[in-house]
């Protein structure tokens, strides 16, 4: 198709409107679910389970960060032979804050539907935290374990 020449009228509105029925539309819009991605929900689990936890720990939970990446780099540590690690913490070094790491494919990979995935990213935060703070993860969480959440 050629571009119209100078000075010709150009059509007002939308270029595609084939049979007269309107632009289409977004499919979905920004307040439904369904436009959030699967990351995007992932990295919201992580985080109501992170804040489940900071009115147990109080101020020195401040200073953890949580993150999320895809897959473990491809270097275990000599305790993660047996498989892929679902989370890792790493302890606060000089200015650098401790850190929690959830691995989300491995999760994912682990989980039949979305409630189980919930309860599997609220254990394995509960258990990396616990790690951090020197703590057993039922003393953290009364519910860590439970599959009636």
């Amino acid at each position: 198709m050629s571009a119209p020449a100078p000075g010709s009228p150009r059509r007002p509105g939308p270029r595609r409107d084939r049979h007269g029925r309107g632009v289409r539309g977004p499919l979905a819009w920004p307040a439904v679910p369904a436009m959030a991605t699967r990351r995007e929900q992932f990295d919201e689990l992580v985080l109501d389970s992170a804040s489940r936890l900071e009115a147990r720990l109080g101020p020195r939970y401040q200073d953890v960060q949580f993150a999320v990446e895809d897959v473990p780099p491809t270097d275990p540590a000599p305790w993660e032979r047996d498989g892929a690690p679902l989370g890792r913490v790493f302890p606060a070094q000089g200015r650098r804050a401790a850190r929690v790491v959830v691995y989300r494919r491995p999760v994912e990979s682990r989980a039949q539907d979305q409630r189980e995935l919930a309860l599997i990213v609220q254990d394995v935060v509960v258990e990396q935290v616990a790690a951090l703070f020197g703590m057993a993860p039922g003393d953290l969480d009364p519910r860590y374990g439970d599959d009636s959440d």
